[in-house]
């Protein structure tokens, strides 16, 4: 069994031949956290600020019931924070109706942990739902777009289009969840375990449709991990999350870095 030091060597190896760029000083903030605090019979978040710009990658990282898909779900106004200030795209979240909260969530992309995809629709009618929910476009408008956005994911419109979620491998399903969660253009994309249970091969697949997306579209992204090799190829920025407390916001390189004791076992 390799020791802790071996460990993060290999870490700080990969890093350096291959790391997502980050984006200009001069990006804007596209989703703010302010001093934000939720809790429910306890603590969740305890006074959470992050921030995450224009065109980068923030991979929220922690142990599990630290908060991580908690912050996701405040960011969609699926909550609302008990004290603290919540911007996305510069619209004041928890003072959102219920009507403007919709129309922000039309601007976010949504990649779920297991897809999550309509088990009795096709692919097709998958990835064209939120085009039909959405937007004023006609059947062949939504077919051009639904196969522009399987070719983005490398995968065969000709082939996929017709079958059903069970007739796809696991990183094909989570490719489809891609193009839905990019159909109507989002400026920014949550991505909940994009590569849990997956294998190696394909999570390196995710990994680089991501970073695509980063590169290409200059989306915001936010990204909760447990994976934390995954996350750091992809990965601009790391908040990292104990008890419901940031305990270190920085570049993936300066966490491997990091003197810190706790840092140093959770990566371990």
């Amino acid at each position: 069994m390799r020791s802790a030091d071996e460990h993060l060597s290999t870490i700080r190896g990969e890093l350096a031949d291959d790391h997502a760029a980050a984006p200009p000083a001069t990006a804007i903030p596209v989703i703010e956290l302010e001093d934000v605090t939720l809790s429910f019979d306890q603590p969740i978040l305890q006074g959470v600020t992050l921030e995450a710009r224009e065109g980068e990658t923030l991979m929220v990282a922690g142990e599990s019931g630290s908060g991580k898909s908690t912050i996701l779900k405040l960011i969609l106004r699926l909550l609302v924070p008990d004290s603290g200030k919540i911007l996305v795209l510069d619209e004041d979240v928890a003072h959102l109706t219920f009507p403007e909260a919709l129309d922000l969530r039309r601007r976010i992309g949504m990649v779920f942990q297991n897809a999550a995809l309509f088990d009795s629709l096709t692919v097709f009618d998958n990835i064209a739902y939120p085009l039909r929910e959405n937007t004023e476009h006609d059947d062949a408008e939504i077919e051009r777009i639904v196969r522009e956005r399987l070719d983005f994911v490398d995968l065969d419109p000709d082939q996929v289009m017709g079958q059903v979620p069970s007739q796809l491998s696991g990183g094909m399903r989570k490719r489809v969840g891609i193009a839905r969660a990019i159909a109507t253009d989002p400026r920014i994309i949550l991505y909940d375990e994009p590569t849990a249970g997956l294998d190696p091969l394909t999570v390196g697949r995710i990994n680089d449709l991501i970073r695509k997306l980063q590169r290409e579209l200059n989306v915001t992204s936010v990204l909760v991990t447990h994976d934390i090799r995954a996350g750091f190829r992809v990965a601009t920025r790391v908040n990292l999350l104990r008890e419901g407390r940031i305990v270190f916001e920085g570049s993936p390189e300066e966490m491997v870095a990091a003197n810190d004791s706790y840092i140093k076992s959770f990566l371990s």
